[in-house]
Order: structure tokens, then C-alpha cells, then sequence
């Protein structure tokens, strides 16, 4: 009997950490159509029988990627493990933004009702009304697969460099997908103090996006803290105007122009759906043939905004190599604003790309940040 293997321990402060990086777009553009139509075949299986399991840990049972097989499916006891574990992911997720959620509800709630006692609310305030979360939908096939089911070989004797091994509905008969890296691919996959491929992890994403199949990787590389105790301490307030404003008095990305006048434009088209959505809905129109109130330019605009942010941060980073980093804790869910536009800023979320991202380059850089987590509820810097 093989011994378990044990879970690694977080590393604690001041020692190396290992950072998990990815490198995504990798395109399946080599593989012929008749590969490419058994993935999707294969996809769609999958998808749906991940689906049941969502629903089911939303609703019926806590998650558990563990548990006995309850669904009937073609596929494979291992990829039937493999989309009951992601959808226990997805499932847990959604538990913890829910539960979050509704506790800001019930914290404003009682601070309007707190206020409604004292005589001190503001005539124009309602009361918060709770609106009951949709279990998530899976649209779009995204497969989080690991080496039983997926599995990445090198390329010996082959103009390619490397071939995806991927187990089909048919037993015995695997799917070969030639893989191409890019220049830059090839470049994140190789160690510049060795030259040498990193060791890639066994687990890996695929996505297929407005009918194209895209690859993601991943490897862990060590990263040592650096940053002293007594290094110079850097506040930051996050804001709207301007994603970053440091103590020092600079001030890092801008929601002016261009992603301004775009956020205006999507604010109303979002809008519109909205006013259709509510007609429909006092039509009778059933829930699933509503329209939904986003659209791919909405969610193009979050990605470009996403990417400022990343590039404010990244920039910030280095002109303060070497400093710690103090921030409020600040949580946008709960926040309303009475001008619209304000509102409309926040529903692009410019505060929690940036905490990821700087969870994130403080382990990739060594920087490390002061431990204030305090929440505000006033109005925000802008």
C-alpha cells in the first residue's frame, strides 16, 4: 500500500515561497479538424456532467470532489473524478462569495436599521433588500484536467515540441494534440539562470474560446523574500480616478479618457438590457430566454481594465523595489455612491484586481506589505 502522499506546509515569514506562474494562449492550431471535433465532443460530455455537479453542491450538498459518482455518464471513472473535483472548486467558490455577501447584507442592514432607531438616516436611504444568488451556469467548455486524463509529452522525433495526451470517450484509443509554443512561450517555459525547460506541473486548463482551443500551463518557481524589516514603509490609497496614489505623492494609472468614455458607453448599453430584461420579465417570458445584461465588450472593457491596473501596479512595484507596502483592506461590494457614475466605476471592480495583483508581486518580488486590514464604508479617494 503506497503512503500518502502529505500536503506541503505553508511557508512561513521570510523563508522562500513558491509561487504557482501560468503560461496561457497557447493556441491548438496544429491538430487536424478530425482531433479537434473528438475534444469537443469530448467537451461537451464533460460540461454537462460538470454542470449537474455544481448544481448539486450549490444547492443539495456541501462540496466534496471526493464523494461517490451519482450521475450516469460515457466518460471515464477518472474524468468523471475530474469534473465532479472542479465543480466542487466552482461550488465552494461560489458558497464563499455567497456567504460573504450576504453578510455585508445583514451589516448594512442593521447599520440602517441602527440609524433608523437614532433618528439620524437619511431620508433618501432604503432598506437593504437580500436578492437570492443563481447557481452558476457553465457556457463556455473550460476542462481543469490532470495527468490521468491530460497528460503533456515531449516531442523526440517531431517538428513539434510536445504532444498533449488526451483520453477520449473511446477506451483505449487517446487523442495525440501537437503542441507549437511561440517564441515567448518557449522563453516563460526556460530557466534563464540554467537554460534549461522548467518542469512543468501535471495539471493543465483547456479553453476553447469563439471556437479556437487554447492550452494553459503552469511551473513553480521558489522565490525569496528579500525585503528587510526595517525597509521603507510606502502607503497606498486605492481609488477610481487614479488606481494607485503613493505617500510619496505619485500616482499610478487613470480612469480617464478613453476607458472612461468606454465605461460611460457600456454603463448605458448594460442599462438598456436591463430596462428589455425587465419588460420581458413582466411579459411572462421565461428566465432562461431573457437577455443577459452583459455583453463582450463589457467584458472586454474589465479586461483592459484589469490589464491598467496590473501595468499601474507592475510600475509602482518598481520604482519602490525593495519597499513594504501599507494599504486599507477595503471591500466594494457593499459600497453605493448616490452619483451613478460612481457606481458605474465600481461595477468594474478597480479595487480587487488590485489586491490579487499585489498579493502577487509581493511574493514574485520580495516586497511584503503591513498587516491593516481595516474596512472602510465611507466614501472613497477618488
Amino acid at each position: 500500500m503506497k503512503a500518502m502522499k502529505q500536503r506541503k506546509k505553508r511557508a512561513k515569514k521570510g523563508e522562500p515561497q513558491t509561487v504557482t506562474k501560468a503560461v496561457t494562449h497557447i493556441r491548438l492550431e496544429a491538430a487536424n479538424p478530425g482531433k479537434l471535433a473528438a475534444l469537443d465532443q469530448l467537451a461537451q460530455v464533460f460540461l454537462a456532467l460538470t454542470q449537474q455537479y455544481v448544481a448539486l453542491f450549490c444547492t443539495d450538498e456541501l462540496p466534496d470532489g471526493f464523494r461517490a459518482p451519482c450521475f450516469p455518464t460515457p466518460l471515464s471513472e477518472r474524468w468523471h473524478r475530474v469534473a465532479m473535483q472542479q465543480a466542487a472548486g466552482i461550488a465552494q467558490a461560489w458558497r464563499t462569495k455567497r456567504a460573504n455577501a450576504y453578510q455585508e447584507y445583514l451589516d448594512a442592514l442593521a447599520e440602517y436599521q441602527e440609524h433608523q432607531t437614532a433618528g439620524t438616516s437619511d431620508p433618501a436611504a432604503k432598506e437593504p433588500k437580500w436578492r437570492e444568488w443563481d447557481v452558476p451556469t457553465l457556457r463556455q467548455p473550460c476542462i481543469q484536467a490532470n495527468a490521468n486524463v491530460v497528460k503533456l509529452e515531449a516531442a523526440t522525433e517531431s517538428s513539434f515540441d510536445g504532444w498533449l495526451k488526451v483520453s477520449t470517450l473511446d477506451k483505449g484509443t487517446p487523442l495525440l494534440v501537437p503542441i507549437q509554443f511561440s517564441d515567448y512561450h518557449k522563453e516563460q517555459l526556460t530557466d534563464p539562470k540554467t537554460g534549461q525547460r522548467r518542469k512543468i506541473n501535471s495539471s493543465v486548463t483547456l479553453n476553447k474560446r469563439d471556437g479556437v482551443w487554447w492550452l494553459t500551463l503552469s511551473y513553480n518557481e521558489t522565490v525569496t523574500v528579500q525585503t528587510p524589516p526595517d525597509a521603507p514603509i510606502i502607503g497606498i490609497d486605492v481609488g477610481i480616478a487614479n488606481f494607485l496614489t503613493t505617500s510619496d505623492g505619485k500616482q499610478y494609472g487613470s480612469f480617464h479618457r478613453r476607458l472612461r468614455e468606454r465605461q460611460k458607453r457600456d454603463r448605458e448599453k448594460r442599462r438598456r438590457k436591463a430596462r428589455l430584461r425587465k419588460c420581458l420579465e413582466k411579459q411572462g417570458v421565461p428566465k432562461d430566454k431573457l437577455p443577459s445584461t452583459s455583453s463582450t465588450t463589457g467584458q472586454r472593457l474589465i479586461r483592459h481594465v484589469r490589464q491598467a491596473i496590473n501595468r499601474a501596479v507592475n510600475l509602482c512595484f518598481e520604482e519602490h523595489e525593495g519597499c513594504q507596502f501599507a494599504y486599507e483592506q477595503l471591500s466594494v461590494a457593499s459600497m453605493r455612491h448616490k452619483a451613478r457614475a460612481m457606481n458605474g466605476a465600481l461595477h468594474h471592480r478597480v479595487r480587487d484586481p488590485f489586491q490579487r495583483k499585489e498579493r502577487f508581486g509581493r511574493n514574485a518580488s520580495g516586497s511584503t506589505n503591513l498587516p491593516e486590514r481595516r474596512k472602510s464604508k465611507g466614501k472613497i479617494a477618488c
